[in-house]
Order: C-alpha cells, then sequence, then structure tokens
C-alpha cells in the first residue's frame, strides 16, 4: 500500500487514532505503515515542529498516554521507548523525563501532627557512636548509642554499648526508667532485634523475653512499621542532634569516658536547651509536666532469662543446659518452649506451664513421680544395671570400666557405654575389654580414647594366614571337568 491512502483507509485510521490506538497496533491491524499512519495524526503537527522555548511540551498531546504509563509504574524511560515504538515520537528522552516530573508533581498533602501526652510514650533507638578505644582489641571502634526519648518533653537518656544484643539493650531500658524516675505507657521501637523477632508492616512478632520484660515494668511495646521513619520522628531528629552537638569529632579512650560524657553533656546542655518545638525547657518540662505522669517502677527489677524450643524426650523429660526435667508423660514427643534463668526453669505447653524446676546441675535428672505413668516407674536404676550386664559380657574389665565411668560421669556416662557397647559391632569382644583395662589405668572415660585404644590394638594384631592354595586333601580343579556328565 503506498504512503497516499484512498480516502476509506484513512477515515478508519484517523477513527482508530481517535481511539487512541497506537501506531504499532494500527499498522497490525490494517497493513499499514506507521510512518504512513503517522502522516494522518492530527497531532502530528504539534509534535513534529521543534517547540520553542517557552511553548507547550512536544509530549502535551501524549499527556493522557504518559499519565497512564505512569499509574502503571513504568519510568520514563520506557516511556520514551514506547513513545518512539507505538507513536513515532521524535524527540529526545530529556523532553519526555520533563513532563513525566511534571505530572508526577502533586499537590502536598496535609501532614498529620503527632500529639503526646504526658507520659504516654517514649522512642527507643540506636545510633553509631564516635571512634572508641576498646580495651579487648586494642583498637578504634564505634560503639552503638542507645537512646529513649519521651515524646512529650523530649527528655533523653543516653548509654553507649558495645553490642545491641537483648541483655545489653534490656538493661539500657531498666537505667533509662531508673533515669526518668517512671516508666510510661507506650515504649515506641524501630524494630530493634533484642525486641522484635520479625519486622512485619501489619503484625510484628515481638519476642517472648522482650514482652515479659514490658509486662514486668508495666508498658506496652509498640514496634515501628517498616519504612516509615516519620513515627520514630522524634527520636530520628534527636539522633541527629546528639551527633552534631554532643560527639561530631571526638575520640574516647573507652567506653566508660564516653557514658561519662554523654551524661554530663545530657546535664549541662540537652536539659536545659529550648527545644525548636515546644519552646519550652526540656528538663522543666519534664518535671512539671511529665514525671508526674508518668507510672511507678516496680518494685524488683526485672530477672532476664532465656527462652527455647525442646522436643519431650521418650523418657519424659526435656533437657535444659545439659540437665533434665520430667514432664507430664502425655507430653511425650511434643515441643514444649522453656524459660530458664540461673534459679529456675519453667516449661510451657501451649501456653499453659506444666512444670516449675530449681536449676540442676548439669547431667543431672529432676523427676516427679506424678509425670511418670502408673504402670511406669522411673527406671534410671533398671536402665543403668541392664548397660552394666552388657559391660559384663564383654568382660571383667569393660565392667570395671563401665563402673568408674557411672561413678566419675553420674547418668552422662550411660552414652559412654552405649558407644562402648557399639564398639563390638566391628571388634571382638576381647579386644574391647583390653582397651577398658587401659583406659581404667589411666583414668580415661571418654568415647574417642577408648575408641583410639581400640582401632590401635586391632592395627597391631597379626594379619590372618594366606589361603592354601594346593594341598594333599584339596582336588585340583581340572579334575572337575573330567567328570562324567550325567
Amino acid at each position: 500500500m503506498g504512503n497516499h491512502l484512498k480516502m476509506a483507509d484513512k477515515q478508519r485510521i484517523q477513527a482508530l487514532l481517535e481511539l487512541g490506538w497506537s501506531y504499532r497496533r494500527i499498522q497490525r491491524e490494517t497493513g499499514v505503515r506507521r510512518e504512513t499512519v503517522a502522516m494522518y495524526d492530527p497531532r502530528r503537527d504539534s509534535k513534529a515542529a521543534k517547540v520553542p522555548t517557552g511553548s507547550a511540551s512536544a509530549c502535551e498531546p501524549y499527556r493522557g498516554i504518559i499519565g497512564a504509563a505512569i499509574e502503571q509504574g513504568l519510568s520514563a524511560q520506557r516511556i520514551w521507548q514506547d513513545l518512539q515504538e507505538d507513536y513515532c515520537f521524535r524527540h529526545g528522552y530529556d523532553s519526555v523525563k520533563r513532563f513525566v516530573r511534571t505530572v508526577k508533581r502533586r499537590r502536598p498533602e496535609v501532614a498529620d501532627v503527632m500529639e503526646h501526652p504526658p507520659g504516654a510514650e517514649a522512642q527507643v533507638d540506636f545510633t553509631q557512636g564516635p571512634p572508641t578505644l576498646d580495651p579487648g582489641t586494642g583498637r578504634w571502634r564505634r560503639p552503638w548509642i542507645f537512646r529513649m526519648v519521651l515524646s512529650c518533653c523530649r527528655h533523653s537518656y543516653e548509654e553507649p554499648l558495645w553490642r545491641q544484643d537483648r541483655m545489653s539493650s534490656i538493661r539500657a531500658h531498666e537505667h533509662a526508667f531508673l533515669d526518668f524516675g517512671g516508666v510510661v505507657r507506650v515504649v515506641r521501637l524501630d524494630n530493634l532485634k533484642a525486641g522484635v523477632t520479625r519486622a512485619c508492616l501489619y503484625d510484628p512478632d515481638v519476642s517472648e523475653i522482650y514482652a515479659a520484660f514490658a509486662k514486668h515494668w508495666g508498658f506496652v511495646p509498640l514496634p515501628s512499621r517498616p519504612r516509615h521513619p516519620q513515627e520514630q520522628g522524634i527520636n530520628e531528629r534527636g539522633n541527629s542532634y546528639v551527633k552534631s552537638n554532643a560527639l561530631k569529632g571526638r575520640r574516647f579512650d573507652s567506653l566508660e569516658d564516653l557514658d561519662t560524657f554523654l551524661k554530663r553533656w545530657n546535664r549541662t546542655i540537652a536539659r536545659v536547651r529550648i527545644h525548636g518545638t515546644t519552646r519550652k525547657q526540656v528538663y522543666s518540662q519534664f518535671l512539671e509536666v511529665e514525671k508526674p505522669a508518668l507510672k511507678p517502677l516496680p518494685e524488683e527489677r526485672f530477672s532476664l532469662f532465656e527462652v527455647g524450643t525442646r522436643t519431650v524426650h521418650p523418657d519424659g523429660h526435656v533437657e535444659v543446659a545439659r540437665a533434665f526435667y520430667s514432664v507430664p508423660d502425655r507430653l511425650v514427643g511434643e515441643e514444649v518452649r522453656v524459660h530458664w534463668d540461673e534459679r529456675l526453669v519453667r516449661v510451657y505447653h501451649q501456653g499453659e506451664c506444666v512444670g516449675v524446676y530449681s536449676r540442676a546441675p548439669a547431667g543431672t535428672f529432676t523427676t516427679r513421680d506424678e509425670h511418670r505413668p502408673a504402670h511406669k516407674p522411673a527406671r534410671q536404676s533398671a536402665y543403668e544395671t541392664n548397660l552394666l550386664a552388657k559391660a559384663e559380657h564383654i568382660g571383667p574389665r569393660a565392667l570395671s570400666w563401665a563402673r568408674g565411668a557411672i561413678e566419675d560421669r553420674g547418668v552422662r556416662a550411660y552414652r559412654l557405654l552405649q558407644g562402648m557397647v557399639s564398639l563390638t559391632r566391628k571388634h571382638p569382644r576381647e579386644r574391647v575389654d583390653w582397651a577398658c583395662g587401659i583406659a581404667l589405668e589411666n583414668r580415661l572415660f571418654r568415647y574417642k580414647p577408648l575408641r583410639r585404644l581400640v582401632e590401635q590394638a586391632a592395627a597391631r594384631a597379626p594379619a590372618p594366614p594366606p589361603l592354601i592354595q594346593s594341598h594333599d586333601i584339596i582336588r585340583d580343579l581340572s579334575e572337575y571337568a573330567k567328570e562324567v556328565k550325567i
């Protein structure tokens, strides 16, 4: 088809252009080349002419198309490429980029003002500190600065820490509350690792330990939403203030020196300043308005504990720090949550506490009669008797070594005895019995030394005699071939 079309074809193309079809689509449907279609586009004159300074953009005829592409999230580069392909756009990428920037520019929305009543909220965050000498390594490191800011009066507490681990963070919370002389109702966290186990826009998970800590001190933990720094705006601006006013350009010879400096800076500068937002002195506002609204401190400090998930062993016990504690026999094979500290061990199943115990030494069993089924009393002594019987079957030295292991290691020796018995699967009993005698003389009650002794004895054992290939009582193979076939 030539460049000059019949009237019917021309009208059909113009109608399709009015429907917003691209040049490429019209070419596919009608067979008319895009360059020819462009000749009959009423917008062609405005976009083909060079746009003088101050006139409308060459992209103006395509405002609707560009706006739809922006709504789809397409970049200016992609929009320019599509205009070239679909509409034979002859202008440069910069013109499209400027136009896209103009279309995207919207009227600013009115921001909400977050009001904070006295005693209602504190914001917690960490910021990186100045170079500080680490006595452990002799090198300069940048510690973390823990900050808690009262949202109403902007009074703050700062404490330097080498790590953001759970214990350090929780103790810093306590020091802040003690410094304030009270507790706020809500603590907003910037997804601290010590407090938030899973950051989520709608349903973040707070760690069990931090939740228990919050309950003990009487506040509600509120993690900030990811990628919403405005929710931590008070602390974000406060961190910048600390860096620029207190720490910029400084070095400290120890973490203690940095802590001393921060407390003096807070006392002499930060708390006596007139805050730019409240237009009031920070500390006087704290004493007059905020502190009376804080909740009282608890009588005791929070007892830190550790948590973990355990599967109940077939013997009805769970292991915590190498000691064993019984649970109801109905929970065998089930998963339970365990909380433990220096004094107590607590076992929970589906939120219900099923056992509280005093911490026991490693290698010991704490068994309650009510946790065992009536027809199966505790069988530790029977199990030990069975292991000793297997050792006696190996030999007298193995039995003496097994008794010495139990005396030396207690119940932890049971698995050791199982390992000794397992050696008889690859080695003769006499060899294992000999190795047990050597191990007993040297008071070696470990599996690896015992296995090494057995393997050394095996290496020194004489090789078996070679098989005899010929003998008077052995018939020659050729004789078998002479046998008569029946």
